[in-house]
């Protein structure tokens, strides 16, 4: 083939290529809605810039409860202090009773009293247990609760000292099996209630020791915690 028959093929090549090129664009063009060249830009971009989708945080429950009470039911939750600064606290129905933020926590044993049938709070009161003559009015305090009361009770700091034999009548009559192990510092939880019975699987009652070798606070040993769901009793 002569050279001038090649070079007319290639350029004839070259326009043939240039012209189906064009007509699919032309075809694109008419095939597809069009749209603006920002807005095609943007949809580029917001590919990458999407969120991730996430499920949806957890519902938060009475007290804290990692699942909720079931209907016609309390819900509670008991802790003890532990340290210097990890204060007791008693929920009840997702009401603080006793806590931090309720500017109520302090030395001693904390009680607070509940009507089992309406829910409401009675009384809330701290007993010094380490300074003062405060076992007698602590007694007194618990036998002044009404028949059908729920009673809840936690330590914060230190509750033995001077708790002497009349509380621990008082406890142990509403069926605590750790009242008369109290030590000094003792970590120490109490759900009772007065006049009914709780449900057998309900846990009442837990304690833990200051143990120089296992305490998670330099004195002191760790904060302890019951929680559950108390069933209402008939309207």
């Amino acid at each position: 083939m002569r050279p001038g028959t090649a070079g007319t093929l290639k350029a004839a090549f070259l326009v043939f290529a240039s012209l189906c090129a064009w007509y699919s664009g032309y075809l694109l063009a008419e095939l597809i809605p069009a749209v603006p060249l920002s807005g095609t830009i943007y949809s580029i971009r917001s590919i990458g810039e999407r969120p991730v989708l996430r499920a949806p945080a957890p519902k938060r429950q009475k007290c804290d409860h990692w699942t909720p009470c079931p209907t016609n039911s309390y819900a509670y939750r008991l802790l003890s202090g532990g340290g210097r600064d990890k204060y007791a606290k008693i929920c009840f129905e997702d009401e603080m009773l006793i806590g931090e933020k309720t500017a109520n926590v302090a030395r001693g044993i904390y009680i607070a009293i509940v009507n089992y049938m309406t829910g409401k709070v009675i009384a809330t009161q701290l007993f010094d247990m380490y300074e003062g003559d405060n076992s007698g009015p602590m007694a007194r305090f618990i036998q002044s609760a009404p028949s059908q009361s729920l009673l809840f009770m936690v330590t914060q700091d230190e509750g033995s000292s001077r708790l002497k034999e009349d509380a621990k009548k008082a406890i142990e009559a509403l069926g605590s099996k750790e009242i008369r192990n109290m030590r000094f510092r003792s970590s120490w939880v109490f759900l009772a209630a007065k006049g009914f019975e709780l449900p057998a699987e309900i846990q009442r009652e837990k304690i833990n020791h200051s143990d120089s070798s296992r305490n998670r606070y330099s004195g002191w040993p760790a904060e302890i915690q019951i929680e559950g769901c108390i069933p209402k009793g008939p309207s």
